[in-house]
């Protein structure tokens, strides 16, 4: 149980970098049963032949920007807008094909 003294507050839209050469990942919240991730993006996409292939059921929320992702078996690709979620199980191949250079793209991910 979290006490109200270690309570905090994170603006997820904030403290955004102009410049953002690599894909950021930070960890907001981590337990032994799940991960909370938010994740920076600016022209970044998974390099060519790379796949994820994670252990752990994640659930994605696009907060700003877009993306297109590649998911294995689907024969388009999956285009992300400011609200929409997507479940991805375990072990469900999938990679970022797209997210735009001229502005930050921020997911919130969920690895449980």
């Amino acid at each position: 149980m979290i006490s109200l003294s270690e309570a905090s507050m994170k603006t997820l839209l904030a403290d955004l970098p102009e410049d953002l050469p690599e894909k950021k990942f930070e960890v907001l919240l981590e337990t032994p049963s799940f991960r909370l991730e938010r994740i920076l993006s600016k022209g970044h996409a998974t390099p060519e032949g790379q796949w994820y292939d994670q252990e752990r059921n994640e659930w994605v929320l696009l907060l700003r920007g877009e993306a297109r992702l590649e998911i294995e078996g689907r024969e388009s690709e999956t285009h992300l807008l400011p609200g929409d979620s997507l479940l991805l199980p375990a072990h469900c191949r999938h990679r970022v094909n797209w997210t735009p250079d001229d502005r930050i793209t921020v997911w919130l991910a969920l690895h449980y």
